[in-house]
């Protein structure tokens, strides 16, 4: 009787430990061709994805690519200002601020073009750090594009503008890194963090979204409050 009951324990742990491994096996899988293309394209339509960006041409066979893109009712020159203020000690991240605080980042993300901040040039370090570590211009077209780049030459972070229309804009940000200099721990924990980093860059994309639709709302409003100001704005 005894080893009947040990015999059904065996055969029941067996079952177990092997729907756990075709669970996890699933769930691997699923991330693999399912959660990850989605979250590395989220937003971007296949345009966005083939369309050249100035960054591209900095890292020659890229291990890693993350395109993403959301649609702004604003123009070109309404959103500019946003990107190249951003950064730890100038204008944040337009993320969420207190995640980024958890790790000591010191982050405060502004909801006003701040007219100190936007006379970033090529050259230029954008902090990402409290210690002033960050990333560098490599590119700036004004109202068009914005290419940032790590020091050390791995990784590039392409922001796009492409008007759609008269009164919408698609904001395209794109991630390119090389692990050809990375260790087997750094790999992984890139790996490890994707799913956090999208969540991350996905919310600036949309608080980037959020402040100039609301300053675009708010200038109608004044507008509808004192349409006298539109007259003088257009005969000055």
């Amino acid at each position: 009787m005894k080893e009947e009951l040990t015999d059904a324990k065996k055969h029941t742990g067996l079952k177990a430990l092997v729907g756990t491994t075709i669970a996890g096996i699933s769930a691997l899988l699923a991330y693999k061709f399912v959660v990850k293309p989605w979250h590395m394209h989220w937003g971007a339509t296949e345009e966005d994805l083939e369309r050249e960006m100035p960054g591209d041409a900095l890292i020659e066979s890229p291990d890693y690519i993350s395109t993403r893109a959301v649609l702004i009712e604003g123009k070109p020159e309404e959103i500019y200002p946003w990107l190249i203020q951003m950064g730890q000690g100038r204008g944040g991240a337009y993320s969420y601020d207190w995640i980024e605080n958890l790790v000591g980042l010191d982050i405060h993300s502004v909801d006003e073009i701040v007219p100190e901040l936007q006379n970033l040039k090529v050259g230029d370090t954008i902090p990402l750090e409290p210690n002033g570590t960050g990333l560098e211009v490599k590119n700036l077209e004004a109202n068009k594009a914005m290419t940032l780049a790590h020091p050390d030459g791995s990784w590039t972070w392409d922001f796009g503008l492409y008007p759609v229309n008269e009164n919408e804009t698609k904001l395209v940000s794109r991630n390119r890194f090389s692990l050809k200099e990375a260790t087997l721990g750094l790999k992984f924990y890139l790996r490890l963090i994707e799913p956090g980093a999208f969540i991350m860059e996905r919310k600036m994309l949309l608080g980037i979204k959020e402040r100039v639709e609301k300053k675009e709302q708010e200038t109608e409003e004044i507008l509808e409050e004192k349409p006298e100001l539109l007259v003088e704005s257009q005969s000055a």
